[in-house]
């Protein structure tokens, strides 16, 4: 392992940071920096770790930029993105007729990528078999393309990242024992965004400006009660989340000076309330970030339906005649956090008075645990979308192969 022994940091962690676009000055991401440039000009594997939305992705390109292999091909693969039936063949390619569908002799990524860098997102996501042919390439250099019994070999330089809490999962077998060793020989930790200080400030701006100037909008700023704020919050969401919040800011109060009455509708209590009982949690279990999500929307879901069940109460109770309005909220629509859009909630008029018997409003039972309610919101969009996994995927925002672990995991139809 690489300690340097000051923060007085080299002219290529410098020049890194400006060629790479990273803002901010906390000594956390500087180290983590100057660690990709040291390692960059020596051809070991390299694992990053980080919570998700942090910018890992950074990484890697500072690696392969300051190499000996830059002038060779980069290629990033997000293997949490890949069904588990093509990882494989993405990977190592397949001969002709290899399976139903394999017309044509195809190369994979790591023969794409020979003599340059290969970056494995999400490698933590890879299925124990791929793991396995994995750990060939990066012992001897050597793979196999799916159908095929001939040996090739490939030189590349493999830069992995995960989110994932790897001993954890090397403990529960989800992942090799002798690949990790084999990933990790240098590690990168990114911290997390609320670890680095005033270099939230730093990011605001700069998301801020870049939004003003794309748009052609008048600049938001920030006042100083709204500046501690954002670095008080926890950012479960990490850079990610800060700069969804800011471009929300941009586009609603363009111009303004924004304080922390207009900034708090912004930063989810939700999500605040769970990274501060779950902080120990979240760094020991991958769907951490999915939950967060899933239980945010599920407490905005359930205020809108006491919301709805008082206001029906209310009608039964007096009645109402004459023609008027029932509003249809869409839950998905409603759930989100205020200032994002809500064209998708409805207005439909209905003619004739409502008596206390038209009116059947069902008790919603509380889910016991916290799988069952994520159970049943996964069923609901499963429904709403039709049965279409992509665009339930996308609806509660987690990778295909996530959605499809879960349906097995709970065994929804």
């Amino acid at each position: 392992m690489m300690n340097p022994a000051s923060h007085d940091f080299s002219e290529d962690v410098i020049l890194a940071r400006q060629r790479y676009g990273i803002i901010g000055n906390s000594p956390l991401l500087m180290e983590a920096v100057s660690r990709a440039v040291r390692v960059a000009p020596i051809d070991l594997s390299v694992l990053v770790t980080g919570e998700s939305g942090s910018g890992k992705e950074f990484f890697p390109k500072i690696i392969h930029g300051f190499s000996p292999r830059k002038h060779a091909k980069y290629i990033a693969v997000n293997c949490g993105a890949i069904p588990e039936g093509t990882i494989d063949s993405e990977l190592f390619g397949h001969e002709k007729g290899a399976f139903t569908g394999a017309v044509a002799t195809r190369k994979g990524y790591f023969e794409e990528a020979d003599g340059g860098t290969l970056f494995l997102d999400e490698v933590a996501e890879l299925p124990l078999t791929t793991q396995a042919r994995l750990l060939r390439v990066l012992e001897s250099g050597e793979f196999i393309k799916v159908g095929s019994s001939m040996v090739q070999r490939t030189n590349v330089r493999i830069v992995a990242a995960t989110n994932v809490d790897m001993p954890k999962a090397i403990a529960e077998g989800r992942f090799r024992e002798d690949l990790y060793y084999r990933l990790s020989t240098v590690s990168i930790a990114v911290p997390p965004l609320r670890d680095r200080g005033t270099d939230i400030v730093l990011l605001a701006r700069k998301f801020a400006m870049d939004f003003a100037e794309r748009y052609t909008m008048p600049r938001v700023s920030l006042d100083d009660d709204a500046r501690s704020m954002l670095m008080a919050y926890r950012w479960p969401g990490n850079v990610r989340q800060l700069k969804n919040v800011v471009e929300q800011l941009a586009l609603f109060h363009a111009g303004e000076n924004v304080g922390a009455d207009t900034l708090r509708p912004y930063l989810p209590a939700a999500s605040m309330s769970i990274a501060t009982v779950g902080q120990t949690s979240r760094q020991g279990h991958e769907y951490v970030d999915e939950r967060d999500m899933l239980l945010g929307m599920i407490v905005n879901l359930r205020r809108q339906v006491d919301s709805l069940t008082e206001r029906l109460d209310k009608i039964s109770r007096g009645g109402v005649a004459g023609a008027g309005f029932i509003e249809t909220v869409d839950p998905i629509v409603d759930a989100a956090p205020r200032g994002t859009s809500r064209s998708l909630v409805k207005f439909e008029p209905f003619s004739s008075p409502i008596t206390p018997r038209e009116i059947n409003v069902e008790p919603v039972d509380e889910p016991a645990t916290l799988e069952e309610t994520e159970r049943e919101t996964i069923r609901r969009s499963l429904e709403r979308n039709g049965g279409r996994r992509k665009a339930t995927a996308a609806e509660l925002n987690i990778s295909e192969r996530t959605l499809y672990r879960k349906i097995k995991e709970y065994g929804i139809e």
